[in-house]
């Protein structure tokens, strides 16, 4: 067994922005069963030994997980027994889920507790009655994962053999699992937002339940010790509130060149002040705001360097390794002279929001919603559901706190003709925004990155350019200062994808890409061995020159806030990264990064 896997895999605490004391991490070796043709229950694999075993939270297709099953898992089966602590008596016990792909069914000594949809998502199971403190019961998960149908899977394949830009599948189990004990009442996920303006934190603590007389304390502390203190009812309201205010005198706020959290301290006290229950987190003081064709950091325009960072690992795919692999990801895009990524087709875990937050890394937080695309006709042939709004809802609340998510985009490159009729991509495209700005009013919100833009409203506006060529490249987005910047539409087959631009901050969310692996040079293009955009660069002294011309060009364009590109490291067949698929150098990073750190058009302006 792999040395970072010979004890528990991710100790860490997985939710490190609201810390309990107690919990317990249930990752390890899990009783295992894939089952092909999904006739588990029938078979009576509810009460059953399983046949084999895994090492949670690593997915069954990865090395890690001891399986290494690569080939459609339609339903996977896991089993092993909860120890819950006789101390945890008069708490309600909580399981935890950080991700499991795709349907989940969970069942503890026999009985259904709990289903999910959603790949992506965390969720959580009240499990008290059927596992009361003291106990030790066993708990089955089945994922069912259908290869084909639509749902949202991101960069996972829907053949056999991965190629292009998607990548092998993850199913089952694929983040930590976890184990509380809850008072009652008790906070439910408290959602802070930063009003620089006022210099407070507006922040919302929702209960399990109200009890007459209790009260929260909330407690901002800094290096100096404490901040502000709050106290406010918690008997009237279910999700109480407050402003929490900043004095002037320790204000700081958080940016990539200073990235200060407060520390904050929950508390809910009964009328007697004993402690109920208690939280410990943390928040940034920082504004994102619109200014013209600028997006504003703190009131002053920063421009966007970012890289798509797609998450994957060669041994563990959609799961990082380890918390310091996390860490490394967000330091090798600062050192290559990055200031944020795009999270890209996947919702990534909190602990990496939580080392972005601390390191001052910006970031769009995003859906893994490709999957839905069908063979349907050219206005209809996308076909996302109801579970699209609905998981993207819960990543919204989970997501909400953290400071270094600095705008929202739930979908992406869904290309449909805009024909004569409304559509279902028109419906959800319409309802994911919604939800998204009913959630969050303080971030700027995307509708759909590159394509297809179907929403008026919507705050931003961008587009997605491979073009290799630099001069080409600055052709296509010449445009911009007067109003009519680059649109993604199919012109083979002249279908127009998109509403027309409205005059929003613009960016190219998607560019570069450029293809290079040395040990391919000379040998045919094969695209499931090695893939990227364009023609292959033919030495690292073509991909610098190349790189430093379409970066120039979207540098000194003064309409343009910000830019991404693809990407930061090789994945798998798709070589066209910043890094290798194991992190390590491909190219001078030195050079990468002083292409990237002089100033940007829109930021010498001083709009």
């Amino acid at each position: 067994m792999d040395e970072r896997t010979a004890s528990v895999p991710r100790p860490e605490y997985p939710r490190p922005q609201y810390r309990r004391t107690r919990w317990s991490n249930l990752n390890g070796r899990w009783g295992f069963e894939i089952d092909r043709a999904d006739t588990g229950l029938e078979r009576g694999l509810v009460d059953a030994p399983l046949e084999g075993d895994i090492l949670v939270p690593f997915a069954p297709e990865s090395k890690l997980s001891g399986i290494g099953d690569t080939d459609f898992l339609r339903a996977v089966w896991y089993r092993r027994d909860l120890q819950v602590p006789a101390e945890w008596a008069g708490d309600r016990v909580l399981l935890h889920f950080g991700a499991v792909d795709h349907d989940a069914t969970v069942w503890v000594d026999g009985v259904e507790v709990g289903r999910h949809r959603g790949g992506f998502a965390s969720f959580s199971i009240d499990i008290t009655e059927q596992a009361p403190p003291g106990s030790t019961v066993p708990v089955v998960v089945r994922a069912r994962d259908e290869p084909t149908r639509p749902q949202a899977r991101g960069k996972q394949a829907t053949e056999y053999t991965p190629v292009g830009a998607v990548y092998g599948r993850t199913t089952g189990i694929w983040q930590t699992v976890w184990m509380e004990p809850v008072p009652v009442p008790a906070f439910r996920r408290p959602r802070i937002t930063p009003n620089l303006g006022a210099r407070s934190f507006d922040i919302e603590m929702p209960l399990t339940t109200n009890r007459p007389g209790a009260v929260v304390v909330v407690i901002a502390s800094d290096e100096e010790g404490e901040v502000a203190r709050m106290r406010v009812r918690a008997d009237l309201d279910l999700a109480p509130r407050m402003a929490l205010t900043v004095p002037e005198d320790r204000l700081r706020t958080w940016s990539p060149n200073d990235p200060h959290l407060y520390g904050l301290r929950f508390e809910l006290r009964d009328a007697d002040d004993a402690l109920l229950d208690a939280l410990d987190s943390y928040a940034g003081m920082r504004s994102v705001a619109v200014q013209g064709r600028a997006i504003t950091l703190n009131g002053e325009p920063v421009f966007q360097r970012l890289v798509l960072d797609q998450g994957y690992y060669p041994d563990s795919l959609m799961t990082a390794p380890s918390d310091a692999e996390l860490v490394r990801d967000i330091e090798l895009g600062l050192a290559a002279g990055f200031n944020g990524a795009r999270l890209h087709q996947k919702v990534f875990e909190e602990r990496y929001l939580y080392h972005a937050d601390r390191l001052g890394y910006l970031v769009w937080g995003e859906f893994g919603d490709w999957g839905c695309i069908t063979d349907g006709p050219a206005d209809d042939r996308q076909q996302p559901d109801a579970a699209y709004v609905a998981e993207w809802l819960e990543v919204l609340e989970r997501d909400h706190s953290h400071p270094s998510i600095v705008g929202w985009c739930p979908l992406n490159e869904t290309p449909q003709h805009i024909g004569d009729r409304i559509t279902v991509l028109d419906d959800v495209t319409r309802a994911m925004f919604l939800a998204t700005k009913a959630h969050d009013t303080s971030r700027p919100v995307l509708d759909a990155s590159g394509y297809s833009h179907r929403v008026i409203e919507s705050d931003v506006y961008d587009s997605h350019d491979y073009e290799q060529d630099p001069a080409r490249f600055a052709a296509n987005h010449a445009g911009l200062s007067h109003g009519r910047p680059r649109v993604n539409r199919d012109d083979d087959r002249d279908e127009t994808w998109s509403i027309p631009y409205a005059g929003q901050p613009y960016f190219v969310s998607e560019f570069g890409g450029i293809w290079w692996n040395p040990d391919e040079i000379g040998r045919p293009q094969n695209e499931e061995q090695s893939w990227g955009y364009g023609e292959r660069v033919r030495d690292t002294e073509e991909f610098h020159r190349r790189f430093d011309g379409l970066v120039g060009v979207l540098l000194d364009e003064p309409e343009m806030f910000g830019y991404c590109y693809t990407q930061l490291t090789d994945v798998f067949q798709e070589e066209n990264g910043v890094y290798r698929f194991d992190r390590s150098e491909k190219f001078s990073i030195e050079r990468i990064r002083a292409a990237q750190l002089r100033p940007a058009a829109i930021e010498s302006a001083g709009r």
